[in-house]
């Protein structure tokens, strides 16, 4: 793939996605190496989008069960697609879950089934409400051990950190889509503690993006 960075699309299937996706993979599979359960579980990966995160992971954790998911079921058949190209038979097929919809909330799994959930680059292109979906998701669906991760680059305290952050930022706003632009790391620590959970690590991640760790409280 081009290192030449395409026109900003956030169109799951779009050039633009595979490239940021091609560049942080590599930097939240280290994350990964560390985090997730040594033992035999269930991922969720909320807003999956092409696919392309959890078949380039899968492969690294043969222990664990992958479980993609999205709000578009456009995108199901391309996930599918790469998950029997690359043989990964680790992942199961998407299922519809829409953060902004609650009758697909639990449409994932059984409570307390999880052992990990993950989201990545959703919120720079996602209104901030759907932080409420995502924490209420992850109470009802992780083991009491279990947490979220949550990648993408964030406003902290209403700054962006770093000069090529606020370009970004203005360059999300000037687009006029009003849910677009950096949010800020405390409004998803707000919308956590309404669902018993809290921030458990903040680590930096290379082109100043985050991971974010939250656990139940």
């Amino acid at each position: 793939m081009s290192d030449i960075k395409p026109p900003l699309d956030p169109h799951p299937l779009s050039e633009y996605v595979a490239w940021a996706g091609n560049r942080n993979k590599d930097p939240i599979l280290g994350v990964f190496k560390e985090k997730m359960p040594k033992e035999s579980g269930k991922v969720l990966e909320m807003a999956s989008g092409s696919g392309m995160h959890v078949n380039f992971f899968a492969p690294h954790f043969e222990h664990l069960h992958f479980h993609p998911s999205d709000k578009d079921i456009e995108v199901f058949d391309n996930i599918k697609k790469l998950t029997g190209d690359h043989s990964n038979d680790n992942i199961a097929d998407p299922v519809h879950l829409d953060l902004t919809d609650p009758k697909t909330w639990f449409n994932a799994g059984k409570p307390s089934s999880f052992a990990a959930i993950f989201c990545i680059n959703i919120f720079q292109v996602a209104p901030i409400s759907i932080a409420d979906g995502m924490m209420e998701c992850a109470t009802h669906l992780l083991a009491d051990d279990g947490f979220l991760l949550i990648y993408g680059p964030f406003q902290v305290d209403g700054q962006c950190t770093t000069e090529s952050n606020k370009d970004f930022h203005d360059t999300l706003s000037s687009a006029g889509v009003s849910e677009w632009g950096l949010k800020d790391v405390a409004d998803l620590k707000t919308a956590a503690a309404k669902h018993g959970m809290e921030l458990k690590e903040q680590i930096n991640m290379p082109v100043n993006n985050f991971s974010l760790i939250f656990g139940k409280t």
